[in-house]
């Protein structure tokens, strides 16, 4: 029922909402005891602004609707390995689990050999395929 999956393909859909607005395609959710509690996609050409990934605006919708800045107890579901600044911040929120599905090997936080707060778990490779593929054929598009 609440797998892995389930809530990857949610973070898909926000994927496809960034690929509809000519954004890199990522998207995101966050959960808490099962529920979504926060969904965002990139936003950085809409908002003209760099800082606008969706990981960021998620962390700030989760933070706003669970009334403080930590994310304990919380999940995050993310199509893309998330960004040194990224990771930086949801260090900084120290959120309990990371899933990620596919990789970043050029700009990715583990590809630079950093963690996230020590206590969170991160899980890579959830519908890698899908969550790759989506990436590639709009960089593909773009040459």
């Amino acid at each position: 029922m609440f797998t892995d999956e389930y809530f990857m393909k949610m973070a898909l859909n926000e994927a496809v909402q960034a690929l509809e607005k000519d954004e890199v395609p990522v998207g995101c959710v966050v959960v808490s005891n099962n529920r979504v509690i926060a969904r965002a996609h990139n936003l950085t050409e809409t908002l003209n602004d760099v800082t606008a990934h969706a990981e960021m605006q998620v962390i700030t919708a989760a933070a706003n609707f669970l009334g403080g800045k930590y994310l304990r107890d919380c999940t995050l579901y993310v199509t893309l390995e998330p960004c040194v600044m990224c990771s930086g911040a949801l260090s900084w929120a120290q959120i309990s689990k990371v899933v990620i599905g596919a990789r970043d090997e050029q700009r990715g936080f583990i590809s630079k050999h950093l963690s996230l707060h020590p206590k969170t778990e991160i899980i890579t490779g959830v519908m890698e395929n899908e969550c790759s593929s989506i990436v590639k054929e709009f960089f593909k598009s773009k040459r």
